[in-house]
């Protein structure tokens, strides 16, 4: 799962704003599950919001941690950048604020959804949670029917 925390001066952005955001970073990751990809804003108030020691109510900080998916190399994290950025320019360059991004690859073994370990990557299973957009037990007789129904 793709987790991207949104540190964002209170007000900066709309509710359609968020929906909006929320959108556009899902649409990066169009090879996972869509509800793989949580997006949280943490709204602060602008005395609790400081960047170099001052007050600063046009900066955005998002933290992201990725689980489903590693980087191989350093080619790999570039792109990803890249299309990050693309995807979050008219909410940030276009509007004249400041940002900061922040990438963590984290350990898959330590991943579950609903107290399941997710499908491999690639795997036929994976592409049923990415068809369904939900956690399907993968030992199930569900699991073996939505198999059988995409054969």
């Amino acid at each position: 799962m793709p987790l991207h925390r949104f540190f964002v001066p209170k007000g900066l952005y709309s509710t359609e704003d968020k929906a909006a955001i929320a959108t556009a970073v899902t649409g990066v990751y169009s090879q996972l599950p869509a509800f793989y990809v949580v997006v949280l804003f943490i709204e602060l108030e602008h005395e609790n919001f400081f960047v170099g020691g001052k007050s600063n109510h046009r900066f955005l900080r998002i933290g992201v941690e990725h689980i489903a998916r590693n980087f191989r190399d350093d080619q790999h994290k570039r792109a990803f950048l890249s299309r990050y950025e693309r995807a979050l320019e008219p909410f940030t360059k276009a509007r004249g604020i400041d940002w900061e991004i922040q990438v963590t690859d984290c350990d898959r073994l330590l991943w579950h959804e609903n107290g399941m370990a997710p499908p491999l990557a690639d795997t036929e299973e994976e592409n049923i949670w990415k068809q369904e957009n939900r956690a399907v037990p993968l030992e199930s007789e569900e699991m073996e029917a939505l198999k059988a129904r995409n054969k």
